[in-house]
């Protein structure tokens, strides 16, 4: 699908919320390239929107660190060299390495099982290859535990770099399409430390995990700075 095809009426979702995703897609994907100016304008009419939702759009991808937006210039897209995403990810895994912490320590049965539950549909695109909705599952995810974990300093900043996590998986599946599966018996063996109780296992799986992921999001370009 072209990420900057104009949108479907059939989706349900609030535009606002639609058109944010749909750019924030383009620019993992490299649709809108780095340092490319976005006008407003010319974005609305490409997804058959009013500038609004265009506007606010880009106010999210810019708090996520993916758009830079300077006075009497406009907005461009946001250019996130090796060493600026290796820095995301070391802190984006010990972020999310305290929330599976914190989850473990308050999660109650009932948020146990419906942590578990959510491993299905990550399982399900796993089996089917279907990338946006195991992304979209993925996210799920973290989101029920960040949730679980009920830390609101937590969750802000975690929220503020989520740019970082559209950027690196677009990245990693595009170098390893089977990827899917190793990450899913990664989140498994998460989800199952949290519902022990296993504070100290869970961030260590989530740390390991996260930061293995930003090693293959950054291992192509390693490639390439060693062959120059």
């Amino acid at each position: 699908m072209d990420a900057m095809a104009p949108l479907s009426e059939a989706d349900l979702a609030p535009l606002a919320q639609r058109v944010h995703a749909r750019l924030r897609e383009a620019i993992a994907a490299g649709s809108l390239a780095p340092h490319a100016k976005l006008s407003e304008r010319g974005l609305a009419e490409m997804l058959g929107v009013s500038p609004a939702p265009v506007r606010d759009a880009l106010r999210r991808l810019e708090a996520e660190g993916l758009v830079h937006t300077h006075p009497r210039r406009g907005s461009f897209v946001a250019d996130l060299g090796p060493d600026q995403l290796r820095q995301l990810g070391r802190i984006r895994a010990s972020l999310e390495g305290l929330a599976a912490a914190f989850a473990a320590e308050r999660a109650t049965a009932a948020d146990a099982a419906g942590l578990r539950a959510k491993l299905a549909p990550m399982s399900e695109a796993t089996e089917a290859g279907d990338l946006p909705a195991l992304a979209a599952a993925n996210d799920a995810l973290h989101a029920a535990i960040l949730a679980i974990a009920g830390n609101a300093v937590l969750t802000r900043t975690l929220q503020s770099i989520r740019g970082y996590d559209a950027l690196t998986r677009a990245r990693i599946l595009a170098a390893r399409p089977q990827e899917p599966g190793r990450a899913l018996r990664e989140h498994a063996g998460i989800v199952a430390a949290i519902r022990r109780g296993d504070a100290a296992t869970a961030e260590a799986r989530m740390r390991a995990h996260t930061l293995r992921s930003m090693n293959l999001a950054l291992s192509p370009q390693r490639q390439e700075e060693t062959a120059e």
